[in-house]
């Protein structure tokens, strides 16, 4: 294989083989292709895009250029949910353990946020000696001990990914709909999961900011998880505003614990419950949705899933008391409540400004070797809908440095719009996609 010839194939619009694509991804991965060569493929996979037979031969590549987990000893059936990210996103968090409480084992490997996208494991971090670090063989006793598991990428799985992504952010490939599904697919298919949940996400807060992006983005990784023989579902949803009504580490595992106690926000309750719903279908752990939603609601109310999330946070060396008393968790020297311009109904929420001030905060980070202090972000956030007072509150914001605080205040300033009709109601949960029969 001559790599140049492969570059200017794709370059000009023309397919590449299964064999063509396996053999310059793993050459790159061994070393043997330089970066610049794999920085022109991926330019010209971003003007030329990807069949569907393309993206699954690069799919199956990345994900067997590492280790696949062999998750043949788990007797339960293996489902996890994938989200593109976004404002407030603690759905992984409530989903995991009460998923697992329904005879379903859910292996999840998740990341860290970067940019104003908070990631679970810095969230998961912030209850005193929760470790995301496992290894292979700790992962596969928590799924058989727990039910589930919510851990960090290890070393080898799907370098290939690894190596190519940190070349595609300083090259300005990141927003290729072929790179992005191979990404997520390659590593989640790596669990050695059965079925996969999508929750695509599109808006203000969120990666793809038009429906119909999210909608070609989740009918290509549903198409690739069919190929590769596991059962799918996408389900696009809103992040024009923040999920929940808190952005921050430690907000929101108190956020998390609040819902898995039934006293938490209505959209976050809605899109966990019909993620949750979709992979216990998968499963067939429910004839029908209806049937899928009582059963998880009653783990809900009887305090089941709480008590497994305390379960899995306490068998990653975390402290299960923190959820039982949140003054445990990490709290911010400083809070400040941003009070309303006005009195009117709230018709905006902007998620990337709130997900702005959070960053500024210093609940995220711009560089991956930047710290995050778990103590900051903002709570209590108003939703678009709401009528509030003049000088009410429309959210509480949480910070440790005064500067910050100033910053982060310009930001939230910007997020809110209140107006004196009543706005149109968006609605959360935008479409849900299946398998093409």
């Amino acid at each position: 294989m001559v790599p140049q010839w492969l570059i200017e194939k794709k370059r000009d619009g023309s397919p590449l083989s299964r064999g063509e694509i396996s053999e310059f991804i793993n050459g790159f991965t061994a070393g043997d292709i330089p970066e610049y060569q794999m920085a022109a493929l991926a330019m010209a996979i971003y003007f030329q895009g990807m069949t569907f037979e393309e993206v699954t031969a690069l799919t199956e590549t990345m994900m067997h250029s590492g280790d696949v987990i062999d998750t043949s000893t788990i007797a339960l059936p293996k489902v996890d949910k994938h989200s593109t990210g976004g404002i407030g996103d603690k759905v992984s968090l409530v989903l995991a353990p009460l998923v697992a409480c329904c005879d379903v084992s859910v292996p999840m490997i998740s990341g860290r946020g970067l940019g104003i996208t908070g990631g679970t494991l810095d969230k998961l971090e912030s209850i005193p000696g929760y470790r995301t670090d496992l290894d292979t063989q700790e992962f596969l006793q928590m799924l058989n001990t727990c039910g589930c598991v919510i851990t960090g990428q290890t070393a080898s799985l799907a370098p290939a990914d690894r190596k190519l992504y940190a070349l595609r952010d300083v090259t300005g490939t990141v927003p290729s709909i072929p790179l992005i599904s191979a990404s997520i697919m390659s590593k989640k298919l790596a669990e050695g999961t059965d079925a996969l949940v999508l929750d695509v996400k599109w808006g203000k807060g969120a990666f793809m900011k038009s429906v119909d992006q999210a909608r070609e983005l989740a009918n290509t990784m549903v198409e690739i998880g069919v190929r590769m023989g596991r059962g799918m579902t996408a389900m696009i949803t809103d992040m024009n505003q923040p999920l929940g009504c808190s952005a921050g580490n430690s907000l929101e595992i108190i956020e998390t614990v609040q819902t898995l106690r039934g006293e938490g926000p209505a959209d976050l309750l809605e899109v966990t419950m019909e993620l949750a719903a979709h992979m216990l279908l998968l499963t067939d752990r429910a004839g029908d949705k209806n049937e899928a939603l009582q059963t998880l609601q009653k783990h809900l109310d009887s305090g089941a899933a709480f008590d497994k999330f305390k379960d899995m946070v306490a068998q990653q060396g975390g402290n299960p008391g923190s959820l039982e008393n949140l003054s445990m968790l990490p709290t911010a020297s400083m809070e400040v409540p941003f009070p309303s311009p006005q009195e009117g109904y709230v018709a905006d929420v902007d998620a990337e400004d709130i997900g702005k001030a959070c960053l500024v905060l210093g609940a995220g980070r711009v560089k991956v070797t930047d710290h995050v202090d778990p103590a900051v972000g903002v709570s209590k956030l108003v939703k678009c809908g709401e009528r509030v007072e003049k000088d009410q509150a429309l959210a509480l914001v949480h910070g440790n440095d005064a500067g910050r605080m100033e910053e982060a205040m310009q930001h939230i300033t910007r997020a809110f719009d209140i107006t004196a009709e009543v706005p149109n109601e968006n609605p959360l949960i935008v479409e849900t996609i299946s398998p093409r029969k």
